[in-house]
């Protein structure tokens, strides 16, 4: 299997880490991970697309390698698109593709959304712009994430790798085998184990999400043609007719659907990669 280099890129205001493999000399596609998962996310994807694709795999802020935000600082999905077009430009990327995971699919909508000019193609695996606001519990979610935050809870010590894998498999269904490659970057050694690099402060609460309306507009402003790939049975965060009335504003959309979990990327590389290259295209 192909072995990724890894890249530093330095901003203003923090230094995030990518791994990357393929040629300079390809096209690039700029790959975004889902929540709490880093570039390892894309171990078994990346590979398959080498010949055709110089995949960048960015760790985002607070995942990964990457630096975490500075004190008093809290992450929200309009900064990550702000840090996500601030890497492209010190990549020197003016024309790119996007692939982007749950979590990486939402931002890479909202980049796409933003700077349609600059984006060939988009694919999206789980996910279509951020998690929406319907007002039921707009209150409650302020209210929760406004109160005092508990951050300097130790994280847990894991006494090896393997206890990271299996507490991984266990959180999220994933299995052992295929969570490997996310747990392996996302750990930092310690005196007597194994703890997550990953900022501790990802795990609280939004104060706010765009109301769907908001969504919705957005969606409308991805000019490039896209593809989405779904789960099936469908994840219960991404009901069918939810995800259906955003497809709906997409202008140039395909959505193909395929068995199995929420990381498909990971279960069925193979398949996915497939689904990708079939789609690539020069954008009409």
């Amino acid at each position: 299997m192909i072995e990724p280099r890894e890249q530093r890129i330095a901003l203003p205001q923090l230094t995030l880490a990518a791994q990357v493999w393929g040629d300079e000399t390809l096209p690039p596609l700029l790959a975004l991970h889902g929540w709490l998962d880093n570039a390892g996310s894309h171990a078994l994807l990346a590979p398959l697309l080498a010949m055709r694709f110089r995949v960048i795999a960015l760790d985002l802020p607070g995942h990964g390698h990457s630096d975490h935000l500075p004190a008093g600082a809290h992450y929200h999905y309009v900064d990550y698109v702000r840090t996500v077009l601030a890497a492209v430009d010190a990549l020197a990327l003016e024309r790119y593709s996007l692939l982007g995971h749950s979590l990486g699919a939402g931002i890479a909508s909202l980049v796409a959304a933003a700077t349609p000019s600059r984006i060939e193609r988009l694919w999206l695996i789980e996910g279509l712009e951020p998690l929406g606001d319907d007002g039921t519990r707009t209150l409650q979610r302020f209210r929760e994430a406004l109160a005092p935050q508990n951050t300097r809870k130790p994280l847990r010590l894991f006494r090896n790798i393997d206890q990271a894998v299996a507490a991984r498999s266990i959180a999220s269904g994933l299995r052992g085998d295929l969570a490997r490659p996310i747990v392996m970057r996302g750990l930092a050694e310690v005196d007597g184990g194994w703890r997550w690099r990953s900022d501790p402060r990802l795990t609280q609460p939004s104060a706010t999400r765009l109301a769907e309306s908001q969504v919705h507009a957005l969606l409308q402003g991805i000019a490039s043609p896209a593809a989405l790939l779904l789960a099936q049975p469908s994840t219960p965060y991404l009901p069918a007719p939810w995800m259906q009335a955003r497809v709906d504003c997409v202008a140039r959309i395909a959505v193909s659907r395929m068995d199995g979990g929420h990381h498909l990327h990971l279960e069925h590389p193979a398949a996915v990669a497939t689904w990708i290259k079939a789609a690539h295209e020069p954008a009409r």
